[in-house]
């Protein structure tokens, strides 16, 4: 059996590098991405097309397609990737709560500004998610559902400082006040609302989905 000194350097990982062909791939999908974002932000998914959106990626239409299915396939991917984003700003912004309420309200607010600088993108996503063929697979996605999720770490976290009752209904209330997120949307794309204006109705909809939960 050969010896193997404790001095002698331990065998190096050997680490894949991409293939050339592979960084190609990875730049293409890349600059689709970049360039769907910036007119699906100014046309909205409808205005936009492929033929478009490959134009304004400096490509043909066969290199969009060769990857991603379709339009819905691109815009899928970048709403995904927003959530993500959106998630971390929204789990940054509930940090610096001081109540159950101003964590919530903060991550609401956190969540409309993210999309008020972009309301065609906001539009577009807001309406494929409700749409029959694609919207239940969207709405249950992981990055969704991380949002939801943190609307449940901060009524966990409530019940066990004591600010809420131990009989809180959190998963309950955690779709409720969900819904009442999504619920401002529309008076932002198609009302014009202001951000001031969304936060005090989220500010209205967050105490009195929270009164019941409230301890004496």
């Amino acid at each position: 059996m050969k010896h193997v000194s404790p001095l002698q350097p331990a065998a190096e990982t050997k680490v894949k590098v991409p293939t050339r062909r592979a960084l190609a791939k990875q730049q293409t999908r890349a600059k689709v991405l970049a360039a769907a974002r910036r007119l699906f932000s100014e046309q909205g998914y409808e205005g936009a097309t492929i033929r478009d959106i490959a134009a304004a990626a400096g490509m043909s239409t066969g290199a969009v397609f060769a990857n991603f299915t379709d339009k819905s396939d691109l815009f899928r991917e970048i709403m995904m990737a927003d959530m993500i984003a959106l998630s971390d700003a929204m789990r940054e912004a509930a940090g610096r709560g001081r109540t159950v309420e101003d964590a919530l309200l903060k991550m609401f607010s956190a969540g409309y500004a993210f999309y008020k600088s972009q309301l065609p993108l906001a539009r577009a996503a807001f309406c494929v998610s409700w749409a029959p063929q694609d919207g239940p697979a969207i709405r249950s996605a992981a990055p969704v559902q991380a949002l939801q999720d943190l609307i449940s770490e901060q009524l966990e976290a409530a019940v066990a400082r004591g600010e809420l009752g131990q009989e809180s209904e959190v998963k309950l209330r955690t779709q409720m006040l969900f819904d009442a997120y999504l619920s401002n949307f529309p008076q932002a794309i198609f009302q014009g609302w202001s951000l001031d204006a969304l936060q005090a109705r989220a500010r209205d909809q967050i105490r009195i989905l929270l009164a019941g939960a409230r301890r004496g």
